[in-house]
């Protein structure tokens, strides 16, 4: 997959959960992460879901930027 390649919709099939924009959006609203708190520290991510998401920032992946996004977007 390249950069072009990643959108929310895939960031969220890489994830396991569902990609619809709909599934997504009930997502961002159900789920929220604290200003303290890391990304992939919070409490909803299984195991290598939380992994995943730090392995995207720590190696300044492709997927990092979508990952920032999703950041943002559950801190808004």
């Amino acid at each position: 997959m390249n950069a072009s390649d990643h959108t929310m919709e895939n960031l969220f099939q890489q994830l396991g959960l569902q990609s619809s924009p709909q599934a997504i959006d009930e997502f961002i609203e159900g789920h929220r992460v604290n200003s303290y708190r890391a990304l992939a520290e919070a409490s909803f991510w299984t195991p290598a879901q939380a992994e995943f998401i730090r392995e995207c920032w720590q190696a300044d992946s492709d997927w990092a930027g979508v990952v920032d996004q999703l950041d943002a977007r559950l801190r808004a």
